[in-house]
């Protein structure tokens, strides 16, 4: 994948009796999972993430309500925003891509699928 953050429609199946997506390493996302965890119960006016990191690459997935994402390349100095409100739909984020996570609805539920387990010496917290 050559892109440096980019939204991901996953395929939904179902009928009357409920929906399923079906996530599956290197096929319809970009890496093998090495670490799952979700962020809930986020207050209003909470910002979550703020950080970039050097060796980990993520797939932001709303599985319930919304938020938003503003994401700073911060090789390229491009700032872009996106609005995940949809279980079908995935924000793919490369390595040193800042993040900042915002605007939560009160049943937001945010999966996030990373490709690294937690290295805490990997995260970046100044922008500039």
């Amino acid at each position: 994948m050559k892109e440096k953050y980019k939204l991901i429609n996953f395929d939904e199946f179902g009928d009357e009796n409920g929906k399923l997506v079906a996530i599956e390493n290197n096929k319809n996302i970009p890496f093998d999972i090495r670490r799952i965890f979700y962020i809930y119960g986020t207050k209003n006016g909470v910002v979550r993430g703020q950080h970039a990191n050097r060796i980990s690459r993520f797939i932001l997935i709303c599985l319930m309500g919304s938020c938003e994402v503003k994401v700073y390349d911060m090789k390229e100095k491009i700032e872009e925003n996106f609005k995940l409100d949809s279980a079908t739909k995935g924000l793919y984020l490369d390595r040193m891509i800042w993040k900042d996570m915002y605007n939560f609805s009160e049943d937001c539920v945010l999966l996030v699928l990373s490709d690294s387990e937690y290295i805490k010496d990997e995260y970046i917290y100044e922008k500039n």
